[in-house]
């Protein structure tokens, strides 16, 4: 796996080099675009309309438009450039509880892997969050942004979650009422979320649109037609206290089922 970064936690006066990697990997299905007529590849080309001419990879520089018109290259080299160590270096700025983040500001996980001799310090950092329940909050240059950080201790290692900041979360786009609800409506909204609560195993779940594309697609290979998968209309259920009792009662009765089964 290729590493997404290469710096080291600052912890005070202690120095942990470390590398990043990314925690996920795609697996979605990709399509081309093909032609509708000929169904071949659809290529885009990149054209300078002053030079009058196709350009490779290689023509192509970075530029940042400070006038209208007017642009400054940066090169590759030159950003790297003015990165120092210190900019590669992950800074941790303060620790605090991880229920003092609110959901809305994690953006993206890496695992933070230790290099060769810096395993101790590695792991004393990890092993204390994790017996006094912190996370610690930190910056780094990833790319070329200055990213907010936070190190999460896990029985695996310490997983970094990249932050958005303030100033990048939008306020709820629109208002809308908040109707009072009934204790009786609670009651039985209740007993809903208690048949349908259970431990959560991510293997549980996987991506089932995914599925049934890719054998749509073997289908389509065979010249076979493809049809919609037939699904049980939701009855139309008018009243809100109905809808709760009547999925109260299929949750039960999908749980014994499922007990029988196993």
């Amino acid at each position: 796996m290729a590493t997404a970064h290469k710096g080291a936690i600052s912890f005070g006066l202690v120095h942990i080099p470390v590398s990043l990697y990314r925690t996920v990997r795609e697996h979605d299905i990709s399509f081309n675009q093909l032609c509708k007529k000929a169904k071949q590849r659809v290529h885009y080309k990149k054209y300078c309309g002053n030079c009058e001419k196709e350009l490779k990879p290689e023509d192509i520089v970075k530029g940042y438009q400070y006038e209208k018109d007017k642009y400054v290259v940066m090169t590759n080299d030159e950003l790297e450039a003015i990165k120092s160590d210190k900019d590669k270096t992950i800074h941790i700025l303060q620790f605090c509880n991880i229920d003092e983040i609110d959901d809305i500001y994690f953006e993206k996980n890496y695992y933070a892997i230790p290099d060769t001799g810096s395993e101790k310090a590695y792991e004393l950092l990890r092993y204390t969050m994790e017996q006094e329940n912190k996370v610690a909050i930190a910056k780094t240059v990833l790319g070329t942004k200055e990213t907010l950080l936070a190190l999460c201790p896990r029985a695996q290692g310490i997983v970094i979650k990249t932050l958005f900041y303030a100033d990048e979360i939008t306020a709820v786009p629109k208002t809308f009422a908040r109707p009072t609800v009934q204790a009786k409506e609670t009651k039985i909204a209740a007993q809903l979320i208690k048949a349908m609560s259970a431990p959560y195993d991510p293997s549980d779940y996987s991506d089932e649109y995914q599925e049934r594309l890719m054998e749509a697609i073997r289908h389509k290979i065979e010249g076979e037609a493809i049809s919609a998968p037939k699904e049980q209309e939701p009855a139309g259920i008018a009243d809100l206290m109905d809808a709760l009792k009547q999925s109260v009662a299929l949750q039960k009765k999908d749980s014994s089922q499922k007990r029988l089964k196993h």
